[in-house]
């Protein structure tokens, strides 16, 4: 019923786009299919979550999280990520299928391995962190189980599903279970579930601590014994278990297995030129003897791997009680207790004995034909291996050119963004420059999109939250929040944004909202005593509006202003009215009525007005008196003008 029920997908598509060719592993988390990618014709392996995780929203969003965190990664010794999804009650995930081993099988087959062939497997696991550890992801769960050796010798880590990106890991986040299997957990692992760089560095040291000594360094009767002794006991020197093994083996395990973080290498690069001058000072790597494989050494094809665990210490076995997250499925790619031969389907030629039946039947070639044959074999026959020749930066079509000359294909694999590499360009090969390719190979290249460019959305006039989303949904980050005076966008609407709305920004770039608090405030300068238009246009200016009236003054000239309200000084709010009073001058005079009254009295009352008296007396006479006078009685006049008085 098991059988049968691991084997329901195989034979229908997924997603529209996955048909599922094979049943290859099962594990706590997932099981992992050979499948049919319809859309690129391309085969992938395709994870599919386990029903009863499926519908748990945790273990999906951790499902998705593994997708986005594995998918920023394009490495020579990563296993890529294509795509993820949810279809029909089903999560899945595709990735690049590596036919071959794991290097659990390898270390079961012909550990302990010498220190130099230890070595050409660990570099590239090392360089594959460091990659990892670049772009801000943790492994976590380093273990022979998850590197993998394909049939032409490239190696690949795999399963990147249990990484967490450093700047957003919390140890709360798994609710206190350990993740990592026990026997390459870092002490800081089992004390707090913490895990950074150095995590990864310890899990590494165990894994060579393992191929040259075939066993891991801390055994036990239950995983607690054995997490008790990784945060108890240092790890001891690989020789003093194995003889033979050189010094160069012991300082590389001692210093990435420090049980105090602090005192492990402090980055991956220091790592890897430890593992790198190792190499360089031991003599070249002896040839396993079955197959063609790269950086000086051969290995043999897919084998299922047994149980984990072969030397003294504990390794977990299927349904055990671990001190681990439930794992995933990956590490058991091709796990013989899980399916028999008919779920083998088309990889019946990669069965545990291939291997062997090869080199016996090559042993018996040789006895025949002598050293000959071998010698066309790894010279010029099918078992040729070369180079891999350098076309990053290449556009495609040199690319094809360049590889074409070598009698090499090429297929385009993916495509990914670069901030250094154009569009249409080489970003990076599988295998990689210099790795060994077979004759006629093909190379699969990662095509740059060019640099990954995202446009400020235009948010003015939203509220910060609608704006957020909008930024949010452009693959944009939310960035602080700012207010500012805008004297055209209301009080509580997005104003503008830095960088500004429109400009072309990498992904994930922080957006920062200026919001507006309306117009700024204005305070009121003294325009008192101006003349009018000079003191509309500088309170306009300002951000107020104005309104003039007009009085009589005794003190200020006519068309200057008398007063203002709000006075000077005063801070309103932008567009308020300011009124202003501008003078008309002095109040005007009433024309006394001076007719038949005595010249000198006239005058002298017109004097007291602040009017002048001219006198027009025509004939000299005897009465001395108006008897006429320009203007009338009763006009209002300004003060200082002159009446005409007539005398008789």
């Amino acid at each position: 019923m098991e059988s049968g029920a691991r084997a329901g997908l195989v034979g229908k598509v997924v997603g529209s786009r996955y048909e599922v060719r094979a049943l290859l592993a099962r594990g706590g988390m997932a099981t992992v299919y050979e499948a049919v990618d319809l859309r690129l014709d391309r085969l992938v392996a395709l994870k599919v979550m386990h029903p009863h995780l499926a519908a748990d929203p945790g273990f999906v969003a951790r499902f998705e999280r593994e997708a986005k965190s594995a998918a920023r990664l394009s490495h020579p010794h990563v296993v890529a990520v294509y795509d993820q999804g949810e279809a029909d009650g089903l999560v899945y995930l595709a990735m690049e299928l590596i036919p071959g081993r794991t290097l659990r099988d390898v270390i079961r087959d012909y550990g302990p391995l010498t220190t130099e062939q230890a070595l050409v497997f660990l570099e590239p696991v090392v360089e594959a962190l460091a990659a990892a550890h670049a772009a801000g992801l943790v492994h976590r769960d380093i273990k022979p189980e998850n590197v993998l050796i394909s049939h032409d010798g490239r190696v690949k880590v795999a399963d990147f599903g249990l990484a967490r990106a450093v700047a957003t890991s919390e140890t709360n986040a798994t609710a206190g279970v350990l993740i990592g299997t026990v026997a390459y957990l870092a002490p800081e692992q089992v004390e707090s579930g913490e895990a950074d760089e150095r995590t990864d560095f310890y899990a590494a040291g165990i894994c060579l601590f393992e191929m040259v000594t075939g066993q891991v360094p801390h055994g036990g009767d239950s995983p607690l014994s054995v997490a008790y002794q990784h945060v108890n006991s240092d790890v001891p020197a690989p020789s003093s278990v194995s003889s033979g093994v050189p010094p160069e083996a012991d300082a590389i395990v001692r210093t990435a297995t420090r049980r105090d973080p602090g005192q492990r290498y402090r980055n991956s690069q220091d790592f890897l030129a430890d593992v790198r001058r190792a190499r360089a000072s031991l003599p070249a790597p002896t040839p396993f003897m079955d197959a063609p494989a790269m950086n000086d050494t051969l290995v043999v094809g897919l084998n299922n791997p047994v149980e984990a665990g072969g030397g003294r210490g504990y390794e977990p076995r299927s349904g055990s009680d671990v001190m681990t997250e439930a794992d995933d499925g990956y590490r058991d790619y091709g796990d013989s207790d899980d399916f028999d031969d008919d779920d083998f389907g088309e990889y019946e030629d990669q069965r545990p004995r291939r291997g062997l039946r090869l080199f016996v039947a090559l042993a018996v070639i040789v006895t025949i034909a002598g050293a000959g044959v071998a010698g066309w074999w790894l010279a010029v026959g099918p078992g040729t291996y070369s180079p891999t020749p350098d076309v990053v930066g290449q556009t495609f079509d040199e690319a094809t050119a360049t590889l074409a000359a070598e009698g090499l294909a090429i297929e385009a694999t993916a495509e990914q963004y670069s901030e250094t590499i154009p569009a249409g360009s080489v970003l990076t090969t599988d295998p990689g420059p210099g790795e060994g390719i077979a004759a006629s190979g093909t190379v699969g290249v990662v095509v740059s999109l060019g640099a990954e460019r995202y446009a400020v959305p235009d948010v003015r006039g939203s509220t910060p939250k609608e704006a957020t989303e909008a930024i949010v949904s452009a693959g944009l980050a939310s960035g602080g929040r700012v207010e500012a005076f805008d004297d055209q966008v209301p009080t509580g609407q997005v104003a503008s944004t830095d960088p500004p709305m429109g400009e072309p920004v990498p992904v994930d770039t922080p957006v920062d909202l200026i919001v507006s608090k309306g117009p700024e405030p204005v305070g009121l300068a003294d325009i008192t005593g101006k003349k009018q238009a000079v003191a509309i246009k500088r309170l306009e200016e300002a951000g107020v509006q104005v309104s003039a009236v007009k009085e009589f003054s005794e003190s200020v000239a006519q068309g200057r202003v008398v007063s203002m309200s709000p006075k000077a000084a005063t801070v309103v709010d932008s567009g308020s009215t300011v009124k202003i009073v501008v003078s008309k001058g002095p109040p005007p005079v009433e024309v006394p009525g001076l007719i038949d009254r005595r010249q000198d009295n006239a005058v002298a009352e017109l004097e007291r007005l602040g009017l002048v008296a001219e006198i027009d007396d025509g004939a000299v006479t005897r009465l001395n008196r108006v008897f006429d006078q320009s203007p009338s009685p009763g006009e209002l006049v300004p003060r200082g003008t002159t009446v005409i008085l007539r005398i008789i």
